[in-house]
């Protein structure tokens, strides 16, 4: 296929496996169900985050096998192209972080979000951050090209976003800031663009670009 394909808060949807270093070992968190209901259950592991985790305190992340496969099977099928997709996530070093121990599941439902998945199963939806980095390499494999990688506030505004403002309504000014605004979407939102066979640079990352931070 040949075209334009923008995903908007797809990947943080999308499943992950949960690790859990405990004692100084490795473990995969899964779920069991009891006469209590549903409750987690560790088991030993082979699988690793993919960079060391400084320290030896005990420590909770995610990894996203299933997000990097979606980029993958895009990527096989894009033969003339961008990808551009938008979410709330970091760069690998900052993602795992050893600050950064509870890991990122968060459930939201209605306008309230909590950390227990578990709880209300069913009534909740349940996402991740994104490790960026991990996206990146995936498009790499398939050959596709980082084009740019910035937060999604730079984004909106190199692409003209604060003219368009300038020209609106008090009531659409106010839902753009909230895209753009340091505590609100602004910051942790980020966009990366993977592409194949494009020469002209992006307008969208012409300052700010972060693909060095990846």
């Amino acid at each position: 296929m040949s075209g334009v394909l923008i995903g908007n808060e797809v990947l943080d949807a999308m499943p992950v496996q949960l690790l859990a270093r405990a004692g100084g070992a490795w473990f995969e968190r899964g779920v069991a169900a009891g006469e209590a209901g549903f409750t987690w259950s560790d088991r030993p592991s082979s699988l690793r985050p993919p960079c060391d985790i400084e320290g030896d305190h005990d420590y909770l992340c995610e990894i996203h096998p299933q997000g990097e496969a979606f980029v993958r099977s895009l990527g096989q099928r894009l033969q003339r192209g961008l990808i551009l997709l938008l979410d709330y996530g970091f760069g690998q070093d900052e993602y795992y972080h050893p600050q950064r121990h509870m890991g990122t599941v968060m459930c939201h439902r209605g306008h309230r979000s909590d950390m227990h998945p578990l709880a209300d199963v069913g009534l909740k939806d349940i996402t991740a951050h994104v490790n960026f980095r991990g996206i990146a390499s995936a498009g790499d494999e398939t050959g596709l090209e980082l084009l740019g990688y910035a937060t999604q506030a730079h984004f909106l505004m190199n692409c003209g976003l604060v003219d368009l403002m300038q020209a609106a309504g008090a009531a659409q000014r106010n839902r753009a800031e909230k895209l753009i605004l340091e505590h609100e979407m602004g910051e942790l939102f980020k966009v990366i663009a993977l592409g194949r066979g494009l020469d002209e640079p992006l307008l969208g990352f012409a300052r700010g670009d972060r693909s060095h931070r990846l």
